[in-house]
């Protein structure tokens, strides 16, 4: 079987080890995230150069994506780096506290603003939701609370309000900054951290191109409030990323599963891409194979659909970032041995809006239902490709293009194949088939025999002018 489920990366020191980018290239990454949480915009620009010299040298398209920071509210620095705080204990969160002074009676915050933004009664939930506060009250420079879950707490810790409902605007100055990194690179996706609403996906984007950027738009899902607004803010985006780490803290890890699959099934439905994120494999930072917790929360979400499954700390700093790529791959490979992952009513009932859109769909209707070894969609965008993957199916989607970022940019669709494609406009259209089908000999996808569905354009080399839809066999050219 041919992996349809994307795996996505984040580098960090463990992947700067000699040789491991290339055997985790090798062992089946498709995405890698570079995290602008962490180091400098000459570490980020360094691990783009190595990932696309590696995989070039593999003849593989590796794409990447450009996770921004966002607003992240973290506590400041303890003068012992760490403190271990009471059941019943007062702690205060104080803007006035130097940024390295904190201890076990109170802390700086980074985000100045907290204190307007709580009152009395809520919940702060610090580090993921392992140190839980109730405020007891509130000034203009102070959060009084009571630890109501203690524990251990170290420096820059991140802090939520459970419900959610904090101000901080999406994107930050450091933000902006790092847009323009991301622009330098050619990244192929931009992820927006903590967005409220489709206006920060907006602003984003105007960034983005106003720097030079070419790269789809990722919302992060992970504030509360922006779960009501979802259809406007995937509407907005070209992916979305399901982030239960800070999601979770704000609605509860009781409801997260069912908004999981919620968010999939409704990106899925409004023709976007779904990244599915935080602590798949967490075990592995550490270990050398998953829980079978792990496999199961993989396997589940390559079930309901989702485009890729990410790592984080796993590959960033884990001990084993080729190991658990290989044990990704194959939990996603197994997952899509069952029938669900290949049946689809998807836009069944819907109105076309595009002609370009209801070739794509005719197609799958078509592959799906006849025997049909692959599809080779010639494309400039890969607009095509992106509709074509939202139906579930076991037909590899191969996208051909002349163009090296589209080649990129569906790296992350499900079930989608970049492939180097050039052919001249003034080409016959006989020609054209015989080349495609050429190719995919040579890349030893089909045989002599194989039914193939190409599509194309008329007006090749054009956006948006797909409206053609071939069957062709293999041998008959």
């Amino acid at each position: 079987m041919i992996r349809r489920t994307k795996i996505v990366a984040t580098l960090g020191p463990s992947t700067d080890k000699p040789g491991t980018l290339k055997k985790m290239i090798a062992a089946g990454l498709d995405v890698v995230r570079v995290n602008f949480s962490h180091g400098v915009a000459g570490d980020h620009i360094r691990r783009v150069k190595e990932v696309r010299e590696c995989a070039h040298e593999l003849g593989k398209e590796v794409g990447v994506l450009a996770d921004l920071q966002g607003p992240k509210i973290r506590l400041e620095k303890f003068r012992e780096g760490k403190v271990f705080l009471e059941e019943g204990a007062r702690f205060v969160l104080d803007i006035r506290c130097d940024a390295d002074d904190g201890d076990i009676n109170r802390v700086g915050i980074t985000y100045k603003e907290l204190p307007n933004d709580v009152k009395q009664g809520d919940v702060l939930l610090l580090d993921d939701g392992a140190i839980v506060l109730s405020v007891n009250g509130v000034t203009d420079d102070t959060i009084d609370c009571e630890v109501v879950v203690g524990g251990q707490l170290s420096n820059n810790k991140g802090i939520n309000r459970q419900g959610g409902g904090l101000s901080a605007p999406a994107i930050t100055d450091k933000d902006r900054a790092d847009i323009k990194t991301a622009a330098d690179i050619e990244a192929d996706y931009i992820a927006v951290s903590f967005p409220r609403n489709a206006g920060d996906i907006n602003e984003a984007r105007r960034l983005l191109h106003e720097a030079g950027g070419q790269g789809g738009i990722v919302a992060k899902i992970e504030r509360a409030e922006s779960l009501h607004g979802i259809e406007e803010i995937i509407a907005a985006s070209d992916a979305i990323m399901v982030a239960r780490g800070d999601l979770g803290v704000e609605i509860g890890d009781a409801e997260l599963p069912g908004v999981q699959k919620h968010l999939i099934q409704l990106s899925r439905s409004m023709n976007r891409v779904v990244i599915t994120a935080t602590q798949m494999m967490q075990s592995m930072i550490e270990n050398q194979i998953p829980t079978r917790a792990e496999v199961f929360d993989v396997a589940n979400a390559v079930l309901d659909g989702t485009d890729a499954v990410m790592l984080s700390a796993e590959t960033a700093t884990g001990k084993y970032p080729v190991k658990v790529i290989e044990a990704m791959a194959r939990i996603c490979t197994g997952a899509e041995k069952q029938k669900v992952t290949t049946i689809s009513r998807h836009r069944m009932d819907s109105e076309f809006q595009h002609v370009d859109e209801a070739i794509a769909m005719a197609t799958m209707y078509a592959a799906n239902h006849l025997n049909v070894k692959a599809i080779a969609a010639l494309t400039e965008s890969g607009s095509t490709v992106q509709w074509m993957s939202r139906i579930s199916s076991s037909i590899p989607i191969y996208a051909m293009t002349r163009h090296e970022s589209t080649r990129r940019k569906v790296s992350l669709y499900r079930g989608v194949y970049p492939m180097a494609f050039y052919i001249s406009n003034g080409t016959d259209y006989i020609e054209v088939n015989r080349s495609v089908l050429n190719v995919l000999r040579e890349q030893g996808v089909v045989e002599v025999g194989d039914l193939v569905i190409i599509t194309k354009g008329d007006l090749m080399g054009i956006l948006g002018t797909t409206n053609v839809m071939k069957i062709v066999r293999v041998g008959d050219y």
